[in-house]
């Protein structure tokens, strides 16, 4: 049986020299091959992220042991912190800080909105220690203005801790640029690499809070005082353990970042841009609503679609029947009445009309116009 066209928004498609790379014998972690694998992964990740003054810490896990291991490590119990809500995974955050003994207040909008500048400087006027921001929220498609509500975060002396599972490597995002102190993704998003690793990009003042603190971190495998210097090792090419490296994940992500790099940043980004703008044209033909009404609030990596009147969530069944795979509603109040498809990656124009073919057959739209209607964007 042929394997469905993976359109979800994460794992996504994985390139073959990628797969390739995952499929080579293991490396001893130790052994000098590994060493200037992982330390050459590590320097191009400061690339993807845009930060030259970042340390990178990846280590074995989901894109929600990277969200633990960036605030676990700067947040000591009675801290405040201010979450800026726009989704499931906004909210995720708000627990993740709740458990490791944080005063949340979270600020949040209507569903596929975004927080008012206003609102986030209010709560921030009360004091925090950080601002969390959810780049793009994989429940609602929603994008956050980073750079706004990073600079809001500045003057009132908060760190910016941004969850960027969704975006890094695909939404146009500059760390050190935006001031922002923590960034972490997942591998298996715009990465394009297979799922397993969690990545952390911290800068030098989150650093700092961290080296200050006064208890330890309440996580032992999230703890920076283990990985830290791990860290420091491979990117200086040198031996060191803590734990075990998923060596293969290691070697494959090493070599999605090689092509991420070789493409350039801003060739990355304007790409996206492009076959984001295509798919949207292309569902917009088709009369379908997006949850995010504004354009500036849509995300470049996904698309989140409201079901037309009349149809339901059995239309996602009906897509994949088609050949290609795309994800059901993720946010609780409206979770049968939309649908999610990624776009991120190694995705073009070949997958975007693929993906809307499908849809429209699903649909029995017979005119092919969310398939014009992309192309001829896509040929402009």
């Amino acid at each position: 049986m042929k394997k469905p066209l993976l359109m979800i928004p994460g794992p996504v498609e994985v390139d073959q020299n990628v797969l390739e790379a995952l499929g080579r014998p293991p490396l001893g972690h130790t052994s000098s091959g590994f060493i200037e694998t992982f330390g050459a992964c590590l320097a191009g990740l400061k690339v993807v992220f845009a930060a030259p003054d970042g340390m990178p810490v990846v280590v074995a896990g989901s894109g929600t042991l990277a969200m633990e291991m960036a605030v676990a490590n700067v947040i000591e119990r009675g801290d405040r912190a201010v979450v800026v809500e726009t989704g499931v995974f906004s909210q995720r955050m708000a627990d993740i800080l709740t458990r490791c003994g944080a005063e949340v207040e979270s600020v949040s909008a209507e569903v596929g909105q975004v927080p008012e500048l206003k609102a986030v400087e209010k709560a921030l006027k009360k004091g925090a220690k950080v601002l969390t921001i959810t780049h793009v929220d994989t429940s609602t498609g929603v994008l956050a203005p980073v750079k706004e509500y990073s600079a809001l975060a500045r003057r009132y002396g908060a760190l910016v801790v941004v969850d960027g599972v969704c975006a890094v490597a695909g939404q146009e995002f500059r760390q050190t640029e935006w001031d922002v102190d923590l960034c972490l993704t997942g591998s298996q998003k715009a990465l394009a690499s297979p799922p397993g690793l969690a990545l952390v990009m911290a800068r030098p003042r989150a650093l700092e809070v961290f080296r200050a603190r006064k208890t330890p971190v309440s996580s032992y495998f999230a703890d920076w005082t283990l990985w830290l210097p791990v860290m420091q090792a491979y990117l200086d090419r040198k031996v060191a353990y803590f734990a075990t490296p998923p060596v293969n994940l290691v070697t494959a992500l090493g070599e999605s970042v090689r092509h991420i790099t070789a493409e350039g940043m801003e060739a990355r980004w304007q790409r996206h841009q492009k076959v984001s703008d295509a798919f949207k044209a292309g569902v917009t033909a088709l009369g379908l609503k997006q949850i995010p009404t504004k354009v500036e609030n849509q995300a470049v990596t996904l698309t989140t679609m409201f079901f037309p009147e009349g149809v339901d969530a059995s239309l996602v069944k009906r897509i994949s029947e088609m050949g290609v795979e795309v994800a059901g509603g993720l946010y609780p109040t409206i979770k049968s009445r939309y649908f999610r498809v990624g776009h991120m990656g190694s995705n073009g124009i070949g997958e975007v009309l693929q993906t809307l073919s499908a849809i429209e057959k699903a649909l029995d739209i017979k005119t092919g116009s969310g398939v014009t209607a992309a192309n001829q964007l896509w040929l402009k």
